[in-house]
């Protein structure tokens, strides 16, 4: 076997399993013990690093999330106030301190954007549920506070609810 045919081969078991290993979309339906919330309120556990979109008394959709790292979580009841398609992208203050060689405005559709493919702002804060472009990043403490996505997760939820829509944060 050639050199270069072994290097192809080996770049490609290499990319198949990377691919195979990286986080994927998997919204569900789940019975929810979760009657304290109206139906179509986003409930997300800082705890279980889920999000729910509550359906009926008994149902929810459920996906993966990624949340604040630690000193960064927060919780309560906001509303969404803001939806965007690829948003660009302006680092908060506190961003801007622990990093300040940020750029002041990252454009959306970049691949350096912690937006993602769509982002939903949450009243009251600084705050938003959005996509990310580090799907390795979901499931973990991983924000300054805001609820991270996969970008498929983020599409879905983000047709599903509107301005307006309750979003309570338990930890």
């Amino acid at each position: 076997m050639s050199i270069r045919i072994a290097v192809a081969l080996a770049a490609t078991i290499g990319a198949g399993v990377l691919m195979s290993t990286a986080a994927q979309a998997r919204p569900e339906m789940v019975g929810a013990h979760l009657a304290d919330y109206s139906p179509g309120t986003i409930v997300v556990k800082t705890s279980e690093r889920r999000l729910y979109l509550i359906l009926d008394n008994g149902h929810a959709v459920r996906y993966p999330v990624g949340v604040g790292k630690s000193g960064k979580q927060w919780a309560g009841t906001t509303r969404i106030d803001g939806k965007y398609r690829n948003p660009a992208w302006s680092p908060p203050a506190e961003v801007k301190r622990d990093k300040p060689s940020i750029p002041d405005v990252i454009p959306g559709g970049s691949p350096r954007n912690p937006m993602g493919v769509a982002a939903m702002t949450l009243a009251g804060g600084e705050y938003a549920i959005h996509g990310t472009n580090v799907p390795g990043s979901i499931g973990g403490f991983v924000s300054y506070g805001c609820i991270r996505m996969l970008n498929d997760d983020i599409t879905d939820l983000y047709g599903r609810v509107s301005v307006g829509t309750t979003v309570v944060v338990t930890r």
